[in-house]
């Protein structure tokens, strides 16, 4: 399992030749994906969801499938091939990952999950694999619309929900394991979600929270050079939050869950570079995929938030996401963006159904 090392300096590799690419063909690159069609809602010339219409900012065409199979497969090569970091993995495999502050906390070590939630499923690749990894166990994943695969292997199902809601499973149907990933600019109330999230965990089961920054940063300085990116994302985190739905939530994780009375809880954080400035190789090849990603979040990231909130009309937003895109193509900075994967566990020892940390009333 790939280690985190946010302090380490990124060396830059002088001789890169991103600069042969250009942005038709890293766009152009993109992974498809087959879905299901349904009724659903259009605006500038993207899908949106119908159910809980104008609620959530991004749209969920095919386009945007695509972009999120490229997001499940960068999220992946940035975390070496895993699909979490909490330690959920089978008894057999514990040496591959320590148990943090167990110690402390008289936490058993981890048996394989018998039932999984994934919030915000999307196109279910997540959900399908982790399906895979544990077969014994019954994978739920929830999403605003259905556009995942038509046929899935047996223990996975799919259920269309708004995470935001009152969640409806029984105390008999509580979870071992709960994920959730790219929620940022969706989610209004997180104080809620983490709270949903511990009520319907076994006791010992974890939840993980995987997100990045909406902001960019470098070693060297050359993000303070990239006027029109900086510019776009502080217009698309203000306009986030006007919107009532926060992007840039990736830092505060950690403490929302700790708040909630989360035990054991990590944020491991990763660079990816966008481009394939670095010059370690596993680097490289994580900057290629992240630039081409960061390239396509542009527009379902901006279209929206930018007409419904900051005044732009059609015409202006095109015209400033290809400035952003020219700007995100050059070579002259080597910007990355941190990864959080936070993940944190129910407390075990309960009094009465309530944890140590919360009050009993």
């Amino acid at each position: 399992m790939s280690q985190p090392n946010p302090h380490e300096r990124i060396q830059v590799d002088t001789s890169d030749d991103d600069s042969l690419f250009d942005t038709r063909s890293l766009v152009g690159s993109n992974l498809s994906f087959a879905s299901s069609v349904r009724d659903y809602c259009y605006e500038n010339g993207r899908r949106y969801h119908a159910y809980r219409h104008g609620q959530y900012p991004f749209p969920n065409d095919e386009e945007e499938q695509d972009r999120l199979a490229l997001v499940h497969h960068l999220f992946k090569l940035i975390c070496g091939g895993d699909l979490y970091r909490a330690p959920i993995r089978p008894r057999d495999q514990q040496h591959l990952q320590p148990l943090p502050h167990a110690q402390d906390n008289h936490i058993p070590g981890p048996v394989p999950p018998r039932r999984i939630l994934d919030i915000g499923t999307g196109t279910a690749e997540w959900a399908l694999e982790i399906g895979e990894e544990f077969p014994s166990a019954e994978i739920i994943g929830t999403d605003l619309s259905p556009i995942q695969p038509s046929w899935v292997p047996p223990n996975c199902r799919f259920y269309i929900d708004d995470a935001e809601s009152d969640w409806t499973f029984t105390p008999g149907e509580a979870f071992d394991y709960i994920h959730a990933r790219t929620l940022g600019g969706g989610i209004g109330d997180w104080q809620k979600l983490t709270r949903q999230a511990l009520q319907h965990l076994r006791p010992g089961g974890w939840f993980e929270v995987q997100e990045f920054e909406s902001v960019v940063w470098s070693d060297d300085d050359t993000h303070k050079q990239a006027h029109i990116v900086m510019d776009w994302l502080e217009k698309l985190n203000a306009a986030s939050k006007q919107f009532g739905k926060p992007m840039n939530v990736g830092g505060q994780v950690q403490s929302w869950m700790e708040e909630r009375g989360f035990v054991n809880v990590s944020d491991d954080i990763y660079k990816c570079p966008i481009g394939g400035w670095a010059k370690d190789r596993q680097l490289k090849d994580i900057g290629r995929l992240g630039k081409v990603t960061v390239l396509e979040v542009v527009e379902p990231y901006t279209l929206a938030l930018f007409t419904r909130v900051l005044g732009f009309t059609f015409q202006e937003a095109q015209e400033y996401m290809e400035k952003v895109r020219a700007e995100l193509m050059s070579t002259k900075f080597h910007l990355y963006v941190l990864f959080h994967f936070v993940y944190g566990q129910r407390p075990v020892e309960e009094i009465n159904g309530h944890s140590r940390e919360e009050p009993v009333s």
